[in-house]
């Protein structure tokens, strides 16, 4: 990530929102760094130095201000842009890939590289290490657990991704200047009631247009959009729960809540959640690239921070992206409704929540006969179900685009469309974009009919690598 000196120090000076989490403020005369908001008395130029990334400044033995809290700021982009390997390798860290042992040579052969590449390429544009990195994720889970709620601490250490309570305790106080508990009290006596946990976002965030897209593909017994609220069942260890996010009023986050859980289950409901919301997307960064195109400008201002949908689990959105070939978003719907009746484990939890969505098992196994879609669908669904169920698919884009989209398209019944529409929903894609889409075709003629698919995929050019964003600007053109 290209960091300017002085465009950097004028953020500083200005304590501009727009560069929280972008970059790193590390001060020399006091071995601390902050946010470039951080409302403290700004230092002299000389005396700082700037970071990509909180792990960076870290690295360098910076301890993180009390003042700004650098873990709480939205942190590195997931989307960097300058290097889709390491957004790429940023998306399984967050998902815990280097909990385990910390070793890099697994995530680097996930993502088909080498090793020594990988740590090349981080250090180029992160300046920090992928271990580094991974050690600043596990501090800001623990420091949200231990700040939102009342979880043990030998809890939150594994959670985190700690391999032992004292490892867990030298890492929270050597960044933080206190021991976990000191910290915990530091917050003051009241108990936190139930759990929830903040998760922060990059603003400006279109949460009702972001809202408006699911309600309308909401599956039903599944999810449930009402009231500013976004619901749904989901599994939470051995059982199935209702979870539900709503925006802050008061700062930039959602908030999450969820039934009493392990913090290991909080931790990954929290991570999926942000996915669901595209909450490490870079709106500023997006809009600065789509608003130079004269198609999408006027869309680009009308949906300041508009967010590309995610995946609770992206076997969701392969089963939607089946479904959904060649019928309307509500003709979808009703067919989703039916297969969740169908197969879907039955969940009394209220409020319209009657189901968990089913598993692939369940799918492949499932009479689908009178559900309502052609029997060569119905073929393509439970061969994608049995080839998640048996292992032979793995949902996710670690070595990139068109090898996720070749992957997919090899299963009988899955093309060019259903797989971008997966790639762009349910493995976070950015630049995944379903150019045969006749509503994208539509929205790109502007009134005057629907462009020829090779013609809206050469339009498209320009907008790399955020195809995904422009897909849903387009979409929300036509509404």
């Amino acid at each position: 990530m290209s960091l300017d000196p002085t465009t950097c120090y004028r953020a500083l000076l200005a304590r501009d929102p727009r560069f929280d989490g972008r970059f790193f403020v590390a001060v020399r005369t006091t071995g601390i760094f902050c946010r470039p908001v951080c409302p403290a008395r700004t230092p002299k130029r000389e005396n700082i130095e700037f970071y990509a990334c909180a792990a960076a400044a870290a690295q360098a033995g910076f301890r993180a201000c009390k003042r700004c809290r650098p873990e709480t700021s939205p942190g590195t982009p997931a989307w960097l842009g300058s290097s889709a390997l390491v957004s790429r390798a940023l998306r399984l860290i967050r998902a815990g890939e280097l909990d385990d042992d910390g070793s890099v040579e697994p995530l680097a052969a996930r993502l088909g590289v080498g090793a020594r590449q990988l740590r090349r390429l981080f250090d180029q544009h992160l300046g920090a290490s992928p271990a580094a990195v991974a050690g600043a994720q596990r501090l800001q889970s623990a420091r949200a657990l231990i700040d939102q709620t009342d979880l043990a601490m030998v809890e939150i250490a594994a959670a985190a991704g700690y391999r032992s309570i004292r490892q867990f305790n030298h890492a929270v106080k050597d960044a933080f200047g206190a021991a976990p508990r000191d910290l915990r009290r530091a917050r003051g006596t009241e108990s936190v009631t139930g759990l929830t946990l903040r998760l922060p976002y990059r603003p400006p965030l279109d949460w009702p247009a972001l809202l408006a897209f699911l309600a309308a593909r909401a599956t039903p017994g599944v999810e449930v959009v009402a009231d500013g609220t976004y619901r749904r069942s989901v599994h939470l260890g051995d059982r199935v729960a209702a979870i539900e996010v709503a925006a802050l009023a008061d700062r930039p986050a959602l908030l999450l809540r969820l039934p009493p859980c392990s913090a290991a289950t909080l931790v990954a409901a929290a991570e999926r959640a942000r996915r669901v919301f595209d909450l490490g997307a870079d709106p500023l960064q997006i809009a600065a690239q789509l608003r130079g195109d004269a198609r999408l400008r006027p869309l680009v201002r009308r949906h300041a921070g508009l967010r590309v949908p995610g995946a609770w689990d992206p076997f969701e959105i392969a089963v939607r992206a089946v479904v959904g070939q060649q019928v309307t978003v509500r003709g979808a719907t009703t067919l989703m409704g039916r297969l969740v009746a169908r197969c879907g484990a039955p969940a009394a939890l209220g409020g319209g929540l009657t189901h968990a969505f089913p598993t692939p098992v369940a799918l492949a196994e499932a009479d689908l006969t009178g559900i309502g879609m052609p029997r060569a669908r119905v073929a393509a669904l439970q061969g994608l179900a049995r080839a998640v169920a048996g292992g032979a698919l793995r949902l996710d884009a670690a070595r990139g685009l068109d090898d996720a989209v070749a992957r997919l398209r090899a299963l009988p019944g899955i093309g060019e469309w259903t797989a971008q529409y997966i790639a762009m929903r349910g493995l976070g894609e950015p630049d995944a974009f379903p150019h045969g889409d006749l509503g994208l075709r539509v929205a790109l003629g502007n009134g005057a009919g629907p462009v020829s698919a090779a013609r809206l995929a050469a339009a498209a050019e320009a907008w790399r690598p955020w195809r995904a964003y422009a897909a849903l600007l387009l979409w929300q053109g036509l509404q």
